[in-house]
């Protein structure tokens, strides 16, 4: 076995072997420390962005429950003077048709009257929930009602979007 008279690692009479084992072992020891530290920073990013995201997360709920809340509350006006409408035509549908069909435009009336204060009358939560279970018990009505909503929404808005153009031009 050749050996080194003055070795870098402190041991005069050790072979290349040795030398070449020392080195790996330090050069394993710097890279297990190197690993660790970037364990440490990948699970400290990890933690942050999972707080991130939790915090974006109730900042989404939150904001989509105030919208929730202020549809719901537009729902109800909006169905109040749809109640005042019809009863207002009531009167005009006597005079014209008779007090039969009056008559049947005041149920009508009073039926949407009752879905208006039931629908005032709940929690947002639960009517998320009534929702829900709407969903399940029928869900071909829920995704054709859906679909006639999306509809009538897409034609209300390029209808506005046609008279928006039109006075612009």
């Amino acid at each position: 076995m050749a050996t080194t008279p003055n070795s870098p690692n402190g041991n005069p009479g050790a072979t290349s072997s040795e030398k070449i084992d020392a080195a790996t072992g330090a050069a394993k020891d710097a890279a297990a420390s190197v690993r660790d530290e970037a364990g440490k920073i990948g699970s400290g990013a990890a933690q942050m962005f999972k707080d991130s995201t939790d915090k974006l997360g109730k900042e989404v709920v939150d904001r989509a429950k105030t919208y929730a809340a202020d549809g719901k509350e537009r729902a109800g006006t909006a169905l109040d003077e749809i109640v005042q409408m019809i009863n207002d035509a009531a009167g005009t549908v006597d005079e014209k048709l008779g007090s039969q069909y009056g008559q049947y435009a005041r149920t009508a009336a009073d039926k949407v009257q009752g879905f208006s204060e039931g629908l005032k009358a709940k929690e947002l939560d639960d009517l998320i929930e009534d929702a829900r279970g709407f969903v399940q018990k029928s869900p071909a009505i829920a995704i054709g009602t859906a679909a006639a909503l999306g509809f009538v929404l897409v034609r209300l808005i390029q209808s506005g979007l046609a008279v928006d153009s039109d006075t612009k031009a």
